[in-house]
This record gives C-alpha cells, structure tokens and sequence, in this order.
C-alpha cells in the first residue's frame, strides 16, 4: 500500500478531489492524506468518510510543531505554505511509524497510469529519498537559477536517512523560505539542488520522463498519443503537473504556459481535456456537489497588466473551452516558442 501526503486549502479544493480521485483509479489500494488548510478544506474532506483519504487539520499540525507556528506571523501566506512542504510529510513520518514511506505530491497533478514503475524505479535505487527533476529543455535552461528540482513529487522513507533529509529541509525553510530568489535559495525549492551532493546515495534523482511531466519540460520529449494512451519518450505517463492552470472568467482559462511553451491542440485537448473531465467531476460529485466554484486567476505582478494579456494572446497561452475542446485565443503556431522567444528576450535587455 503506498502513501501519498499533499495539502491544500477550500480554494482548491476541486483540483485536490480530483487528484485523489486520479489516484483512485490508478493505485487503488493507495491513502491519500491530506493536511486541510482551513476548516472548510477540513470539513468537506473529512465528509468523505473512506480510509483511503485521511484529513489532518493544519491546527493539528501547528500544535505538535511549536517552531512552524512560530513563523507563522511573519510570513505571507504563499511563503508559510512553502514552509510547509516539509513539516507536513515530517510530521506523517513521526506520528504515523507503521508508514514505510510517503509520497508528497502537489494538489494539482493528476495521475494517467499505474505508480509501478516509479515505485520500482525507486526501490531499485537502495535510495531513501528521491526527487523529480525540472529537466528544462536547452532554451529554458535559464530557469535553473530557481531550482534544478521540482517539489511537486517528492519520496520520504521512513528510516533515520529520509527522515535526516526532511530535518535538514526543515530547519533551512523554518530559517528562511521567501517567495524570492535570494543566493542560492528560493522558497522551499532550491534548497534541493544541494541534495544528491549533501546527501549522497540517500538521495536518488528520478528519470522517469513521464513522472512529474509539466509545462515546463514536455516540449522536448517525443509524445504520442492514441485514445487511451500518452507515452513521453516511448513510456507511459504516469503524472503531469498542470501548475498554474487557472480560470480568468466564464470560459477562458490561463494555461501557465506562457513561460514555458504553449501546447499544440492534439497535446492539450488530450491532456487538458481529460484534466477538466476530472475536474468537473469532481466539481459535481457528491462530495462537493457543485457547492464550490473554481477560483480566478491570481496573476503575478509582473505577468500582469497590458503588456501581459498581450503576450498571453499572441502566444495563444489563454484558452477557450468550447465543443469538448480548448481553443488557444491567439495567433496560431507561435505558442510552443514562448517560452524561449521571452528568455531570449529578457537576456537581451540585461546590461
């Protein structure tokens, strides 16, 4: 039986319900806990009532972790979330001892196909910690400077050496986890770009193309398609990473590809579209029941205002969801160069 953690709050409560119910079908026999970060959150999970979806309340967590708590005050609400990343699988591995191991993963992944392989990937390793790299094609290596790793997966075994890693990532995030790149930190990110060195074999990096496959890497992989398959490199995808997929109003939605590279339509009504069945879904279901709406978008300040829609329209990275399918609103074929073409840009206006 694997063990998954993850957290989120009533805002997201639809992209958490359908990852859980992802992981339903894809590793039945699987437990997801989640850390509810509000009472709403708390109350609508714990409604569920299956032993495959235990609800830890953040107050819980809060009060067996004084120092976590201590910094709550000074931090806004995206970096005290950051510093969670660690305390919250930490926490599993300390109260819950029959757990072998635990898998965080991010609210907003969703499974495609069986956990084997990564599973077996691992334990094949002899490792006891094992992260999912960025792996940013050769135009975005830029983006590096934020992390080499990606925390959206990360494995935690239960034994003195996966349990060393997460004091150590604890202790530098309860130091310092600014939504900022500062040296060589950034929030609860970069910090593990030191692991495989600090830590040696207890730390394996995970080569599986189609774990953790995002916005940012899929423009370099051969993907195929067929109706029920997606396969990256010759394998099947097991998880992708939709971050930053939010809804600006009624039907349009921005993809968060604009940074990296803007999907063509085969690719993105095969994923993004199974990804919205999932989520409306688990918008109807009986567990939220249609009771929750998605949020709008939150844009960063410096991908807001004129210029930002802008580019958001020529690269074709808003969508439109029409017919069963999405529709890139903007100039078509530009979209999968986005990414690079603005790297290359912001490089020429550095003195």
């Amino acid at each position: 039986m694997n063990h998954y953690c993850t957290y989120f709050d009533a805002g997201f409560l639809i992209q958490g319900v359908a990852l859980w119910q992802s992981l339903r079908a894809h590793d039945p026999d699987a437990v997801l806990w989640v850390l509810a970060l509000d009472p709403e959150a708390e109350r609508v999970l714990r409604a569920a009532h299956d032993d495959r979806l235990q609800v830890v309340a953040l107050a819980e967590l809060e009060a067996d972790d004084g120092d976590l708590a201590a910094v709550k005050a000074r931090r806004s609400r995206v970096e005290y979330y950051f510093t969670l990343s660690p305390c919250w699988p930490r926490h599993l591995l300390r109260r819950q001892p029959a757990l072998p191991a635990v898998t965080y993963v991010d609210a907003d992944l969703l499974f495609f196909h069986s956990t084997a392989e990564f599973f077996t990937e691992v334990a094949s390793s002899g490792a006891s910690v094992a992260i999912t790299p960025h792996r940013f094609p050769p135009a975005l290596r830029a983006y590096e400077q934020w992390g080499r790793f990606n925390v959206g997966v990360l494995f935690f075994r239960n034994d003195p050496a996966g349990r060393a890693v997460l004091d150590d990532w604890r202790r530098r995030c309860l130091d310092w986890c600014a939504d900022r790149l500062e040296g060589d930190r950034f929030a609860d990110q970069k910090y593990l770009d030191a692991w495989p060195e600090r830590f040696g074999r207890t730390v394996h990096v995970v080569a599986h193309e189609g774990m953790n496959l995002a916005p940012w890497n899929w423009s370099q992989y051969a993907c195929r398609l067929t109706p029920d398959d997606f396969r990256v490199n010759g394998r099947p995808l097991i998880a992708f990473h939709f971050a930053r997929f939010r809804r600006v109003t009624g039907r349009i939605w921005d993809s968060g590809q604009l940074e990296y590279a803007v999907m063509p339509a085969d690719l993105r009504n095969w994923l993004y579209g199974r990804y919205w069945q999932a989520l409306e879904a688990a918008r109807r279901g009986p567990l939220l029941a249609g009771r929750h709406g998605y949020p709008g978008a939150r844009l960063r300040a410096e991908r807001a205002g004129s210029r930002g829609w802008l580019l958001r329209f020529l690269f074709g990275s808003l969508w439109y969801r029409l017919g069963g399918r999405w529709w890139a609103l903007g100039v078509s074929g530009l979209g999968r160069h986005s990414g690079s073409w603005l790297n290359r840009y912001r490089q020429g206006k550095q003195p």
